[in-house]
């Protein structure tokens, strides 16, 4: 007999997000695009902090919101009300597999809805503890986002050009990753729990994220006894691998290897430089790549990015345009992929989950909630159910 393989695994797995901004809104999501049925918890007063953040769309809606948040039912409840801060704590206890919170430490435990008492409540719960610094260590209580992670993993002081002052990493990847992070504990109990029938509490942060993304920087700093510096587009010890300014833009080359940097060298014209001691090896190559690069700059001026893309190809060496959002939109590799999509006509496009099953992608089926949207919905349910 054949089966038929649903493209969202996670069709049977209920979760309760109890988080704010970037990070466990992102891990929601995930999960929310895997096929689970993600509530999310927010205050009455204004709901998630990101409903305010972006640009808005004609509908009041916030951009940063709807990226974060597709895939959810919303709820609000007023922890400081005691009849529904105790109807959450049944809830989380009797109906949901996972919970994930981001909250300042001490507030779910204040209220009733923390690791210790939900998981008593319910032992095949799997709870999911978002900090900024980490469960122990001084500055636990702290607060953080993502700006001051990759200030103080030292990220910033390996991003952005030398001499200039630091740059933060365009995208929010502390906080999506430790999202990511968030999930990974997360399936990984929730397989457990297959085997024991016991949840479990997992624990991820923000700076253990960034750490995680120094892992290539601390070996090298042992190496040499000195900390990585700020690279620009090159990557340590590999040459030449960076960006390059053409005529309309710029144009990523990669040749770190000696077969691609022959090659590179007859496109453009200049066969002897493989002849040159200072460019025989790769490590050559680093070690003299400003010399390198002031031979190669002013020959790679002289034409658009697709004109020496295309002599590249025909080679075999690799590059790629450095393009701006609306370019990448538009790409016909990126609208061949399926991952952006948009429900209906009129709704925003969505970049959707960058996986697929069995030759599926996740389909996205609904957007960003209103505040409150489902808290009447989810409480018939509930009532149903008792």
């Amino acid at each position: 007999m054949t089966t038929t393989k649903p493209d969202k695994p996670l069709a049977n797995v209920r979760v309760v997000e109890i988080g704010t901004s970037v990070a466990a809104p992102y891990a929601g999501w995930i999960l929310g695009a895997l096929g689970a049925d993600v509530i999310k918890v927010e205050r009455p007063d204004g709901g998630d902090d990101a409903r305010q953040w972006g640009n808005m769309f004609a509908d009041g809606t916030s951009s940063t919101f709807h990226y974060l948040n597709a895939e959810k039912r919303s709820i609000t409840v007023d922890l400081k009300d005691d009849g529904q801060r105790i109807w959450l704590q049944d809830f989380c206890g009797s109906k949901a597999d996972v919970v994930i919170q981001n909250l300042r430490p001490g507030h779910v435990d204040r209220y009733g809805i923390g690791a210790d008492d939900l998981t008593k409540a319910n032992p095949r719960l799997v709870y999911c503890n978002l900090w900024s610094f980490g469960n122990g260590g001084p500055m636990q209580q702290r607060p953080g986002y993502d700006p001051l992670m990759q200030a103080l993993s030292g990220i910033m002081s390996v991003t952005g050009e030398v001499g200039r002052p630091p740059v933060r990493v365009g995208p929010s990847m502390i906080d999506m990753g430790t999202g990511m992070w968030c999930v990974i504990g997360i399936l990984a109990a929730l397989n457990r729990r297959q085997e024991t029938g016991q949840g479990g509490v997992v624990d991820a942060s923000l700076y253990e994220t960034a750490l995680g993304w120094m892992a290539n920087a601390v070996p090298t700093a042992q190496a040499t006894g000195k900390s990585p510096g700020r690279q620009g587009t090159t990557a340590r010890g590999m040459a030449p691998y960076q960006a390059y300014e053409c005529s309309d833009g710029y144009l990523i080359v990669a040749a770190p290897n000696d077969r691609l940097f022959e090659r590179l060298c007859g496109v453009l014209e200049h066969p002897e430089w493989t002849a040159d001691a200072r460019f025989a090896t790769n490590q050559d190559r680093w070690e003299n790549l400003g010399e390198l690069n002031a031979l190669m700059e002013p020959i790679l001026k002289t034409r658009a990015r697709n004109d020496w893309r295309e002599m590249l190809d025909a080679v075999g060496v690799p590059s790629a345009p450095v393009r701006d959002t609306l370019e990448m939109m538009e790409d016909p590799q990126s609208r061949a992929l399926g991952i952006i999509q948009r429900l209906g006509a009129e709704g925003p496009e969505l970049i959707t989950m960058p996986v697929s099953f069995d030759g599926v992608r996740p389909a996205l089926t609904r957007y960003a909630p209103g505040l409150g949207e489902h808290t009447d919905e989810l409480k018939e349910e509930d009532d149903k159910t008792d």
